[in-house]
C-alpha cells in the first residue's frame, strides 16, 4: 500500500501509521495526513493532526482507539478543524503549542519530552510556516522519525505565514537531526532523511531570495508581494499565487530588515 491511500490505515513504520484525509487541494496536496503513533504491543495510541471536521475521516481515525493523546502541529484548519470534536469523542486530552487549541491538557513547550503510545516523543518549536508550528521527534528502539506538520512537506515546499528569519532558523535546527530520521509530513509522502530534506529547503529559500532580489531590480524597492509573485512565480500554477504572496511578503520583510 503506497501514498496516497484514502479511507484506510497505511503502515509507514512499526510505530507510525497514517490515515489520509480526502481533502486534496492546492494547499493540502493529496490531503491531510493524520498520524497514528503506537509502538508494537502498546495498549493505546497517539493521534497527530486529526484534520478537518470530516465525519467519515474522524470515524475511521477513532477506530484506532484507545487514544491516549491528541497532538496538533499547528492551528491551520486542515489540521485542527476536527481536533476538539475528535478529542471529546475518544476521551483523550488535546495538546498544541497554542493554548487556545488545547482541551483538558496544558500547552506544549519547546524541548519538552514525554512517552506516549509506547514511543518517546520530543517537542521542537519550529516557527515559520506559522508562529505556533511544532515538530514531534519520535524514537522507538533504534528508529528515529519526525512528524513535521507543514514545516517540511513530503512534496514541494511550504508557505511562510510567519517570518522568514524564524523559518530559516527552524530549518537549520532540523538539519541537526540524526541522519536517517524519517520525515512524517502533514501533507505528501514520507521521506527517508530529514537532515537532507531540511538542507534542500534551505537551499531553495536562498534561491528564492536571490530571485526576489532580482525582481526588486526591475520593480524598485517597494513593490507589492503580488507584483513580485508575477515575476518570481511566473512558471507556477496561478492557483497557488495567493499562498505565494504570503511567502513573498515574508521574504520582502526579511530583505528589508537586513
Amino acid at each position: 500500500m503506497t501514498h496516497p491511500a484514502y479511507g484506510r490505515l497505511r503502515s509507514v513504520l512499526p510505530f507510525a501509521s497514517v490515515v489520509l484525509e480526502n481533502n486534496p487541494g492546492p494547499m493540502t496536496l493529496d490531503g491531510t495526513n493524520t498520524w497514528i503513533v503506537r509502538a508494537p504491543g502498546a495498549d493505546a495510541c497517539v493521534v497527530v493532526d486529526p484534520g478537518e471536521l470530516d465525519e467519515a475521516h474522524l470515524a475511521l481515525v477513532a477506530e484506532q482507539a484507545p487514544v491516549e493523546l491528541v497532538l496538533l502541529t499547528h492551528h491551520h484548519h486542515d489540521h485542527s478543524g476536527g481536533a476538539r470534536e475528535f478529542a471529546s469523542r475518544v476521551g483523550a486530552p488535546l495538546r498544541a503549542f497554542d493554548p487556545s487549541l488545547c482541551w483538558q491538557a496544558p500547552s506544549l513547550s519547546d524541548g519538552e519530552s514525554f512517552s506516549a503510545g509506547g514511543v518517546a516523543v520530543s517537542v521542537r518549536h519550529t516557527p515559520g510556516h506559522t508562529d505556533d508550528s511544532v515538530c514531534f521527534g519520535l524514537s522507538h528502539s533504534d528508529s528515529q522519525a519526525m512528524l513535521t506538520g507543514d514545516s517540511v512537506l513530503g512534496r514541494g515546499t511550504t508557505v511562510i505565514a510567519g517570518t522568514l528569519a524564524d523559518y530559516l532558523s527552524s530549518l537549520r535546527s532540523l538539519t541537526s537531526a540524526s541522519p536517517g530520521t524519517v520525515v512524517l509530513p502533514g501533507h505528501g509522502p514520507e521521506l527517508p532523511d530529514l537532515p537532507a530534506v531540511a538542507a534542500s529547503y534551505l537551499a531553495h529559500r536562498e534561491e528564492r531570495l536571490d530571485q526576489v532580489r532580482a525582481a526588486l531590480t526591475q520593480l524598485g524597492p517597494d513593490p507589492t508581494p503580488r507584483q513580485v509573485v508575477e515575476i518570481v512565480y511566473a512558471d507556477v500554477d496561478k492557483s497557488v499565487w495567493p499562498a505565494a504572496e504570503w511567502s513573498v511578503a515574508a521574504q520582502l520583510e526579511y530583505l528589508r530588515s537586513k
